[in-house]
């Protein structure tokens, strides 16, 4: 489990496989690598994925033909910019909201525009997940806890303040772009509730 804050900004160094294979992924990071254990679960641009090695300065992770199908992974060149977070222990401060790390579908930048000290984000959700953003509610994006600020349709606006630009790969972002998303769980569980059989 995660919560959607993000603690480093990691760089692909090494890619092997791809093509509609699995792959692995070298990632560059500040993180101390020996206080990662193989087996580890970090969330890497909100898709939580198992560190199978390490060295000085970097961890390897390594990707399913599926979730490269089903999230931005299989785009990921060497020098792309990563958004890390490692998983969340008992007791650590929860900034953000509660993030699985199973990304439920991949939103598009449709605009970006200057709002004061921030950047207002609209994105355009897929269709099978659009009924589970409302404004005020909670989403992760490319692993980025955010609160979503008005709903029309497929389309939903946040507002991303200077530190996140600074810290995540928001600061590069640009219309057309495209980003993991996962809903809230709570929306996904209430929907269930609701769901007729």
């Amino acid at each position: 489990m995660f919560t959607g804050i993000v603690t480093d900004l990691g760089e692909v160094r090494k890619v092997v496989g791809g093509a509609g294979r699995d792959t692995r992924f070298e990632i560059a990071s500040h993180y101390d690598c020996a206080t990662i254990a193989i087996g580890a679960s970090i969330a890497h641009n909100g898709v939580c994925l198992t560190v199978v090695e390490t060295g000085e300065g970097w961890h390897a992770i390594e990707a399913s033909a599926e979730t490269l199908s089903k999230t931005t992974l299989g785009g990921w060149a060497v020098g792309s910019r990563i958004n890390l977070e490692r998983a969340l222990k008992v007791g650590d401060e929860l900034g953000g909201h509660i993030v699985s790390g199973h990304v439920d579908g991949v939103a598009r930048v449709v605009s970006i525009r200057p709002e004061n000290e921030s950047l207002r984000f609209t994105f355009e959700a897929p269709e099978s997940l659009a009924r589970f953003v409302a404004p005020k509610g909670s989403v992760a994006l490319d692993g980025v806890s955010l609160t979503v600020n008005e709903v029309d349709g497929r389309l939903f606006g946040i507002n991303v303040i200077h530190h996140t630009q600074a810290v995540t790969t928001f600061g590069t972002y640009r219309e057309g772009d495209l980003v993991n998303m996962e809903i809230d769980m709570l929306a996904r569980y209430v929907a269930r509730l609701l769901q007729k059989d």
